[in-house]
């Protein structure tokens, strides 16, 4: 069984905003392979369904970014799984709008999402999907532009970044990550 986490915040205000770029990956996932998406459990949105013949949890906290880690832990401890088989999807500012970067280590870098998932879970080695967003203008609040919504110029790169990621994903299921890695980190 894999289980991906999708980061963002819950909410008809946050949703097309650049920090839910992971929660809109994961809507893709489901749409793609007819996962629903609503089970209430763990403090998320769960869905469960097969993919390449592989079982498969998309997870979306409900504990807004910053406590996301609260989550991830509720799901840990309930389906008694290994973190090995879990992908978080989340926004990047240090990857370009279209990009995105796989890692399977490393610190939070400001991500306070990912901050949580590695204080809840005691490790920053997990499997992880960056999806760029790009750094707003100097001067500008990151608040404000990871809360603001893309700008109808980078929706063909936010588009290709979402297929990119569900490509990875699926590709993930079927390979280990470092061959994932290798593919899709270009």
């Amino acid at each position: 069984m894999k289980w991906i986490v999708g980061l963002g915040n819950p909410g008809p205000k946050y949703e097309k905003t650049r920090h839910n770029i992971g929660f809109m990956a994961l809507d893709e996932m489901a749409k793609r392979h007819h996962i629903d998406v609503r089970q209430h459990k763990c403090k998320a949105l769960l869905g469960e369904g097969m993919i390449g013949g592989t079982k498969v949890y998309l997870i979306k906290p409900m504990t807004y970014m910053n406590l996301s880690g609260e989550s991830v832990r509720a799901f840990m401890d309930y389906y008694k799984v290994p973190l090995e088989d879990m992908i978080v999807v989340y926004d990047d500012l240090d990857t370009e709008v279209g990009r995105i970067r796989l890692r399977y280590q490393g610190s939070a870098g400001g991500h306070n999402g990912i901050k949580s998932i590695i204080q809840h879970t005691g490790t920053q080695s997990f499997n992880r999907i960056r999806m760029g967003i790009s750094r707003p203008e100097p001067g500008y609040s990151i608040i404000d532009y990871v809360l603001g919504t893309f700008p109808k110029k980078e929706a063909e790169p936010l588009h290709a970044s979402i297929e990119q990621t569900c490509d990875a994903l699926e590709f993930s299921l079927q390979a280990t990550f470092e061959q994932t890695m290798a593919k899709f980190n270009r």
